[in-house]
């Protein structure tokens, strides 16, 4: 397992072109280079250091919020501006030349876990080996949340971050033991890694999760004989915008996933059967669309 570690460690994009990334989000202290070409000629080329405050300031324009943006959005801030009052049709290069302010957050059977601020895109294994590899009674499966760091510091736990969002999952066994590079999911800024103990991964594939618009989504024991409409009134009931007609069950089948549609609706009514559920379900309820 450590050479893996080791591999990771050195060759973190995994042959990925990790580091540009549409979605990310700049933050502070990222360092980014700023080319503006107008009339066929290049007028300026700078890196910019964003600000605590969020700011960069931009040759001809001044201070301009930064943070929170992608660098379309933000390319699109600057040209306007430019286009406006200096230059017709100007063309702006921008990209990040340095990432200081990617975070992941690692919890469970790993050695050091906590939240972790780097300046290079991280996969999981690469997060696994900072945070000083696994425990020996991990589990074999590592959950990733994607954008869930602040729901994390906002007191949710990384159970209940599983029951309310769609989480990708990693086999670790693969990855770790069999050296099976297609586990090592490349991580975004703002997830979080959960790797169970043995014990607790246990538990978890002997409960349901219940998740939508139901009164208490969350997780809950299993029990035998339990019945999809049964889970959705234990969970408290549907709330006033539900649409228990489209209820969604959710069930891995080895490797894949199986989507089970039922109409609660005609459950109760009595009008078709309701269906019995499996420990590991996922019970969705939608929102009404009217």
């Amino acid at each position: 397992m450590f050479l893996w570690l080791a591999a990771a460690l050195l060759f973190p994009s995994g042959g990925l072109c990790l580091a540009r990334e549409e979605g990310y989000r700049i933050g502070a202290r990222d360092v980014l280079a700023l080319t503006i070409y107008a009339g066929g000629e290049e007028q300026q080329s700078v890196q910019l250091t964003v600000s605590p405050q969020g700011t960069i300031n931009v040759p001809f324009i001044g201070p301009v919020k930064a943070a929170g943006l992608t660098v379309s959005q933000l390319r699109e801030q600057i040209v306007a501006p430019l286009a406006q009052d200096y230059f017709v049709d100007p063309e702006v290069n921008l990209y990040i030349k340095e990432y200081q302010s990617l975070q992941y957050y690692i919890t469970g059977a790993v050695t050091t876990p906590g939240l972790y601020t780097t300046d290079s895109r991280q996969t999981l294994l690469t997060l696994i080996a900072k945070a000083g590899g696994v425990m020996n009674d991990r589990g074999n499966v590592a959950y990733i949340m994607r954008d869930s760091t602040g729901k994390l510091r906002e007191g949710e736990t990384p159970e209940e971050l599983i029951s309310k969002n769609k989480s990708q999952k990693a086999d670790l066994d693969r990855l770790l033991d069999k050296g099976d590079m297609g586990q090592n999911v490349p991580l975004h800024s703002g997830d979080v890694v959960y790797i169970p103990l043995k014990r607790d991964l246990d538990v978890a594939q002997s409960s349901i999760y219940m998740e939508g618009e139901i009164n208490r989504p969350g997780i809950y024991p299993y029990q035998q004989g339990l019945t999809a409409l049964n889970a959705c009134l234990m969970a408290g009931g549907f709330k006033t915008y539900a649409a228990p007609s489209r209820t969604r069950i959710i069930r891995e089948v080895g490797n894949r996933k199986e989507v089970i549609r039922i109409d609660l609706n005609a459950v109760k009514a009595g009008k078709i059967a309701d269906i019995p559920l499996k420990p590991g379900d996922l019970i969705n309820v939608p929102e009404s669309w009217f």
